[in-house]
C-alpha cells in the first residue's frame, strides 16, 4: 500500500482523461433522473473506489465523492468538519487498502487488535499461503449477490454465447461521463485497477435508491446532490454512520444544514 499524500490539504491533481462508468441496467434506470452534478459524484465515487483498491462500491464512497466536489450540500459538510481527508482517512482506517478489503470492514480493528488480532497481519498471511489474488476472488464471491446456477452442466450456456450477450447488452447501457478526473486523494492502493465498472453494494443501491425518495418527497423535478446528501446523512447502518461520528458530525444537524442551505437558495 502506498500512502500517496498527507494528513493535511491533500494535493488533487487531474488526469487529461474523463472518467466513464456503463452501470448495470438497473443502474441505469435510476441514473437517468439525476441532475448532471449528481451523476458526475456517481462517476467519481467509482474512481476513488478503484483507486482504494475495493471491488466494489459502497455508501461510503458516495461520501467521499460527494464532499469531494464544489456543491453547497458539499460545503455544508465540510463546515462541519466532514471533510475528504478526514472521510478517506476513516475508509482507510476501518476498511483498509486493496483487494479484499470489504472482507474486513465490518471488522472492530481497534477491538480485535486489544486481544491481540492484528487484521493487517491477517490479510498477510492468508496471501501468503494462498497466493495475492486469494482476498480479491473472496470479496468477489461474498459481495457480488450472485446466486450459484441451478442448471446442469449440460443446459449451461456456453462460456463464449454468455461472453457475447453480455458484451451487447452492456453496449446498450448509457455511459455515464465526468466533465473532469476525479481527484486523487490520500492514499492509492498497490495493483489498483486502472478502469472498468466497479459495481455497487446493496447499501449503495439503497442509498441511491432513498436518493429518488428524497427528491419525491420534496415534489422535486430533479435528483440532485442535496437529495443524495440527505439520504447519505440518514443513513443507520454500514459505514457512513461511522464515518460521521468518527468525525464529530451529528446527523440530525447535517440534515437541517443542507435543507436550509438548500431552501435560502431558492
Amino acid at each position: 500500500m502506498v500512502l500517496a499524500g498527507h494528513r493535511g490539504a491533500a494535493r488533487r491533481h487531474q488526469t487529461d482523461r474523463a472518467p466513464q462508468v456503463r452501470p448495470t441496467d438497473g443502474e441505469s434506470m435510476m441514473f437517468e433522473r439525476f441532475s448532471p452534478d449528481a451523476r458526475t459524484v456517481v462517476v467519481h465515487t467509482q474512481e476513488h473506489a478503484r483507486r482504494l483498491g475495493h471491488n466494489h462500491v459502497g455508501p461510503e464512497h458516495l461520501l467521499l465523492a460527494l464532499v469531494s466536489t464544489d456543491q453547497p450540500a458539499s460545503a455544508v459538510l465540510r463546515e462541519h468538519g466532514v471533510t475528504p481527508e478526514g472521510v478517506e482517512e476513516e475508509i482507510v482506517r476501518l476498511v483498509g487498502l486493496g483487494a479484499g478489503s470489504r472482507l474486513f470492514g465490518t471488522l472492530n480493528r481497534d477491538a480485535l487488535a486489544s486481544v491481540g488480532i492484528d487484521i493487517d497481519a491477517v490479510r498477510a498471511r492468508i496471501e501468503e499461503s494462498f497466493g495475492p489474488e486469494a482476498l480479491a476472488r473472496a470479496d468477489s464471491a461474498v459481495h457480488s449477490g450472485r446466486r450459484p446456477s441451478r442448471r446442469g452442466p449440460r443446459r449451461a450456456v456456453p462460456t463464449a454465447l454468455a461472453r457475447h450477450w453480455r458484451r451487447r447488452r452492456a453496449a446498450r447501457r448509457p455511459t455515464l461521463t465526468a466533465p473532469a478526473a476525479a481527484p486523487t486523494g490520500l492514499y492509492q492502493a498497490t495493483g489498483a485497477r486502472s478502469a472498468g465498472h466497479i459495481r455497487f453494494s446493496p447499501r449503495a443501491k439503497e442509498s441511491l435508491a432513498n436518493t429518488v425518495r428524497e427528491a419525491q418527497a420534496r415534489h422535486d423535478s430533479h435528483i440532485g446532490v442535496e437529495h443524495l446528501g440527505l439520504s447519505l446523512v440518514t443513513m443507520t447502518s454500514g459505514l457512513v454512520p461511522s464515518v460521521l461520528s468518527a468525525l464529530g458530525a451529528s446527523a440530525p444537524e447535517l440534515r437541517t444544514a443542507i435543507t436550509d442551505r438548500y431552501r435560502q437558495a431558492s
